[in-house]
């Protein structure tokens, strides 16, 4: 990510994937092949869930295609408008140690099969999350000071356009996953 981008986001719950995938093909989405991903998130040590994500760090570690990528995030106004750095390592077992000395600890684990897209400035993501089902985000990267809230209101309005069944969340996977976890786990 390039210095002052935020990566705003908005993120939606899919009861019919195939259904999202036509009507965003009609409007000119292409979608890639499915790829699968394995992430590895963490937390800042004093940090759990249920405090604000808000202004807190976060890691996260992806493995896609036998290529490792560690990636930093900040939420800024919200858990889904970040501030994010993020680069290719060589090992995955040798940058988790590294992850576990700065400060971190492993939170969940979130495995899923993604397809992308560019729609004009957009990215689109369909996902499907094990344990949690299919989902479809919009992403765009923002410069400036345009409100996060404003950007999300934006995606938002393109989403509904679809005229598709969609269920808004506005957490993250990993917050997703931690809530679906049995109690006491």
């Amino acid at each position: 990510m390039t210095d002052g981008l935020r990566e705003i986001e908005v993120k939606y719950r899919v009861n019919d994937p195939d259904v999202l995938a036509d009507a965003l093909e009609a409007r000119g989405a292409t979608f890639s092949k499915p790829v699968h991903q394995d992430d590895q998130a963490y937390a800042a040590v004093g940090w759990t869930y249920g405090q604000s994500k808000a202004g807190a760090v976060f890691a996260r570690l992806r493995t896609e295609n036998g290529r490792h990528v560690f990636c930093v995030k900040r939420p800024l106004d919200n858990e889904l408008a970040c501030q994010e750095h993020e680069t290719e390592v060589l090992g995955r077992d040798q940058m988790h140690a590294a992850i576990l000395a700065m400060g971190f600890y492993p939170t969940v684990r979130i495995v899923k099969t993604r397809r992308t897209a560019r729609l004009g400035h957009m990215s689109l993501c369909l996902d499907e999350v094990s344990g949690l089902g299919a989902f479809f985000e919009i992403e765009a990267m923002v410069g400036g000071q345009r409100p996060a809230s404003e950007v999300q209101r934006d995606l938002d309005r393109f989403a509904r356009s679809l005229d598709v069944e969609l269920e808004r969340s506005t957490e993250t996977y990993d917050s997703l996953l931690r809530a679906a976890l049995p109690v006491g786990v």
